[in-house]
């Protein structure tokens, strides 16, 4: 049975990803924060990657696969990536690595593909461009970059967030020139047991097959959640359509494995 290790298991994606593998594989994961649940489970560790070393870690538990869901300080998880890296080129391990649409944030004029040139005007999409291109040096069957648009879902903390913020008749940040695409929770987990399963390879893009304007679908995010008249903010940073969008063209699922944006809106309302 392959032995999995998920870095962030304590988080909204890494806890998903926990619950999704964890009847099919030996699956580990770290979290950081102490609660009594994750001190008395043996299948998590505590690991602070801005006070520890991962590859003791590693060394220990000799994992299969890692999954790397981690959040917080960039420089942390730059570090912590590269000895991940120096890990993977002594053993036979694999890393998958959850990226992001945001290594394409200086491009605005299309959606974007797997194999696309990465070029990110913000801090965000240029950590994760940094670990990217690390990654990319390794042999094929040792890596595989996971970029992810918004993720949805009904326990998500984007519809918790919009949730908060309309409850206190807040207005809401829109953003009606920009073009996105977005996924929900489950079918991450479902795409991610997939790939692992089938041992795929490469780069993958795991956000919907269709695009939508950014304040259209919160809109009907906000009409599928019972608010009548919520509040809007539009902002607008370009007088043109600005494309967000990562879309499969060289790595493509299987049909049951796609998503649409309308699939996102009903997941991430449904009681």
């Amino acid at each position: 049975m392959k032995k999995i290790l998920i870095l962030g298991a304590s988080g909204f994606i890494g806890n998903a990803l926990y619950k999704e593998l964890c009847s099919y594989f030996d699956t580990h994961g770290t979290y950081r924060t102490e609660t009594e649940f994750y001190n008395t489970n043996h299948q998590f560790h505590h690991f602070d990657m801005e006070t520890e070393n991962i590859s003791i870690l590693l060394e220990n538990l000799k994992p299969d696969v890692i999954i790397s869901a981690l959040h917080g300080n960039f420089d942390a998880q730059v570090a912590t990536h590269f000895s991940i890296i120096d890990y993977l080129l002594r053993h036979n391990t694999k890393l998958l690595f959850l990226s992001s649409a945001n290594v394409f944030d200086a491009f605005t004029n299309y959606p974007s593909y797997e194999y696309d040139k990465t070029l990110s005007q913000s801090v965000y999409g240029r950590f994760k461009i940094k670990i990217e291109n690390a990654l990319l040096r390794l042999p094929n069957h040792q890596y595989n970059i996971l970029r992810l648009p918004m993720v949805f879902g009904k326990s998500s903390p984007r519809i918790r967030e919009i949730k908060t913020i309309l409850d206190l008749g807040e207005p809401l940040e829109v953003f009606p020139n920009v073009v996105i695409n977005a996924t929900e929770i489950l079918k991450v987990t479902q795409q991610i047991h997939y790939i692992i399963n089938r041992n795929r390879q490469g780069v993958f893009h795991l956000g919907s097959s269709d695009l939508t304007h950014q304040k259209d679908f919160i809109e009907e995010i906000c009409e599928g959640l019972g608010y009548d008249a919520p509040l809007f903010k539009n902002v607008y940073d370009s007088n043109y359509d600005r494309f967000l969008a990562v879309l499969p063209k060289d790595n493509k699922l299987p049909k049951n494995l796609e998503i649409t944006i309308s699939q996102v809106i009903e997941a991430s309302i449904s009681k």
